[in-house]
């Protein structure tokens, strides 16, 4: 049986394979120390140094250069596995973690905004720009306010790899962080699949729960080939990625003011907001609560999987400045 204090040391070392399965290069001591605080483990650089020794003994990791590690497929395997109660309810800790770093201030249009991060390969971003044009044309994203890097530029916290251009989209999330610092509580329930249809949302045809899983649905649909989000936008007949959220009645009034002012910063893809106590889109609420269905700000690259471009997808990866954002339509 293991005891306590050996749970805990496995909980770290999941912790720190997380942390370097996010990454494609090499990581020291440091960078992992401060990506661990995301998960609310606090560790000095000197005892991080301790465990990546032990995990190197264990094959779990490989020493790269002089402090670097880089996750081996031990390392992976043992993270698919390993302390799965754990991984439960990971996606709503993370939903709750990006609202409250979100900052955003619309009257300034500064602050921090979550994001979505994705890898598309170098020689097929030209294809896939155009792919997700039709998207962002049609209004099925969060916004059409993106960032870019290159091989070897970092964007929010992920070093972009070789051969490779890093993409940012906008995520769901920087509503919820609106509604909070306007003092409004948003329950985040699930992520699902929805039926579009004469351009207007019917209602959803999958979904799973944020609180019992321990992957993004976004991720889970996109890699299932489970949606046509290319048909959504140019017929308005479809399934794209949404999000349903809900929120207490009395807030309503306030919301409307926040989300309208998100849009002129364009920011939001708030597709419906209930009435009170009101189903929306099949779904029931409480009888004081109300509904509200966000589009998904992964969108875009499920349209280019649509057409057999292969990319890397992390959703809700990271925070990153508003003022690093261009339009769409400038790349």
């Amino acid at each position: 049986m293991v005891g306590s204090s050996g749970i805990e040391v496995e909980r770290k070392v999941v912790a720190i394979l997380r942390v370097l399965n996010e990454y494609s290069d090499p990581l020291g001591a440091r960078v992992i120390a401060r990506q661990l605080e995301d998960y609310g483990i606090h560790l000095t650089e000197r005892a991080v140094r301790y465990h990546l020794k032990l995990m190197d003994e264990r094959g779990l990791t490989q020493a790269v250069g002089r402090d670097g590690r880089l996750i081996t497929p031990a390392g992976v395997e043992e993270l698919n596995n390993a302390l799965v109660s754990d991984k439960v309810g990971f996606v709503i800790n993370r939903i709750e973690l990006l609202t409250f770093r979100t900052t955003f201030d619309w009257e300034t249009k500064t602050g921090l905004v979550p994001i979505n991060t994705s890898l598309i390969p170098r020689h097929k971003f030209t294809q896939a720009i155009k792919a997700m044009s039709k998207v962002f044309k049609a209004g099925i994203c969060v916004s059409d306010m993106v960032a870019v890097a290159r091989e070897g530029e970092q964007l929010g916290e992920t070093i972009i790899p070789r051969g490779k251009v890093g993409f940012a989209t906008v995520c769901s999330i920087v509503v919820n962080g609106a509604l909070l610092r306007a003092g409004i509580p948003m329950d985040s329930r699930f992520g699902g699949i929805l039926q579009i249809r004469n351009h207007k949302p019917l209602r959803f045809v999958e979904l799973i729960h944020y609180a019992g899983s321990s992957l993004d649905p976004s991720g889970v649909f996109i890699r299932g080939k489970m949606t046509n989000v290319s048909e959504a936008a140019r017929k308005g007949e479809g399934k794209v990625l949404a999000n349903f959220r809900e929120m207490p009645a009395q807030c309503h009034p306030i919301a409307e003011t926040v989300i309208a002012r998100l849009k002129e910063a364009r920011l939001g893809g708030v597709v419906v907001v209930g009435n009170i106590g009101e189903p929306v889109c099949e779904v029931s609420v409480g009888s004081n609560r109300v509904g509200a269905i966000l589009v998904g700000g992964m969108n875009p690259l499920a349209a280019v999987e649509e057409t057999g471009i292969e990319t890397e997808n992390f959703a809700m990866s990271s925070v990153i400045d508003y003022r690093q954002l261009t339009s769409f339509w400038e790349l």
